[in-house]
């Protein structure tokens, strides 16, 4: 019973270690297909392939429509992730990577830890304590140590960099807080409408039409790394907060570095190794960290990612065991119990 419970509770960061990983291959697999396709028609193509990735899925559930009826906060948090994870960040990130090597880009992205964790903390109620900002410290010295260990990549680079990990920082939040529909709908709608704006602006600005295998590529890529590393990033979102998933997010760019050596024969230094094992130790922190207060729950109606482990989901239905997605209601309730910022917990504390 032990094992299970340790099991279920290290489950969202196996996830978001996954999503991590998938995500990281995408800044050296992109340096190669920045030599046949220009960063808008590339940027459009990944977030396409991402969508038709999560296509059949999505018709299996025959909940196409289900975006369309999103009202009031969750439409907008859902176009404010399109316009700024889907369309701004990508694009800026592509522009950013014609100007430095793709292990250089790769570890300027521990910038969007920084401005995951500042946002969630000003603006989104992400309640981290002592252990989470230490967390968060030391994931930023292993990304400081990262960076001057890759040289300077340049003023532009940097800056174009670090405007595109502000954008995810805000799509992280705004997506860890959709809970209209699942991780994979929202994932397709925004490839879809973003992948189509970025490749129709791409191909207004190409010259010459792109190698077909170059296309072909950048689909396959952006279904993985755009695609199904979304869907696991927000599942654990859900469970863990934003912050939280960050963190464990935050080990793309040392997956980053790792496939630039072996794609792109690039050169992995002691000194990024020792900040993977920097790193590792601030997603210990993270997952340690106990908070706890009796907070009150209004009585509500959403969707999303959910098992019944908790204090939170005693509904009965007839689904197999494990975790699963469907609207689902809670009653009204107060109560005392160690929790993250996930979906049930975005409430003010002294």
């Amino acid at each position: 019973m032990k094992s299970r419970s340790m099991t279920i509770r290290f489950a969202p960061f196996l996830l978001a270690g996954i999503s991590a990983a998938l995500f990281g291959l995408a800044t050296p697999a992109s340096k190669l297909l920045l030599h046949g396709i220009n960063p808008f028609l590339l940027a459009g193509l990944l977030y396409l392939g991402a969508s038709a990735g999560l296509l059949p899925a999505v018709l299996a559930k025959r909940e196409l429509p289900r975006a369309m009826a999103l009202r009031g906060a969750n439409r907008a948090r859902l176009l404010g992730a399109v316009a700024l994870g889907g369309i701004a960040a990508p694009i800026l990130l592509l522009f950013g990577l014609q100007y430095a090597p793709a292990s250089s880009v790769s570890l300027w992205l521990n910038l969007e830890l920084v401005a995951t964790a500042l946002l969630g903390a000003l603006f989104f109620r992400d309640h981290l304590g002592r252990r989470g900002w230490a967390g968060v410290l030391i994931a930023l010295a292993s990304g400081v140590m990262l960076t001057l260990d890759g040289g300077s990549t340049g003023a532009v680079a940097a800056l174009l960099i670090a405007l595109a990990c502000l954008c995810w920082g805000l799509d992280n939040h705004f997506t860890a807080l959709i809970d209209g529909i699942s991780a994979v709908q929202s994932t397709f709608w925004k490839g879809l409408i973003s992948g189509t704006v970025n490749t129709a602006v791409g191909l207004l600005l190409s010259r010459q039409p792109a190698p077909a295998r170059y296309a072909l590529y950048a689909v396959l890529l952006g279904s993985l790394s755009y695609g199904v590393s979304i869907v696991l990033y927000i599942m654990s979102a859900q469970r863990l907060g934003a912050i939280r998933s960050q963190i464990v997010f935050s080990s793309a760019p040392f997956f980053g570095v790792v496939f630039s050596v072996l794609l792109l024969a690039e050169r992995m230094t002691l000194l990024q190794t020792a900040s993977f094992f920097l790193l590792a130790g601030a997603i210990l922190l993270m997952a340690s960290e106990r908070h706890e207060h009796r907070h009150e729950h209004q009585e509500t109606t959403h969707r999303h990612y959910h098992g019944h482990d908790d204090l939170h989901h005693g509904h009965r239905h007839d689904v197999p065991a494990g975790y699963h997605e469907h609207t689902h209601a809670h009653e009204r309730g107060e109560h005392s119990h160690p929790h993250w910022p996930d979906l049930h917990h975005r409430h003010g504390h002294e």
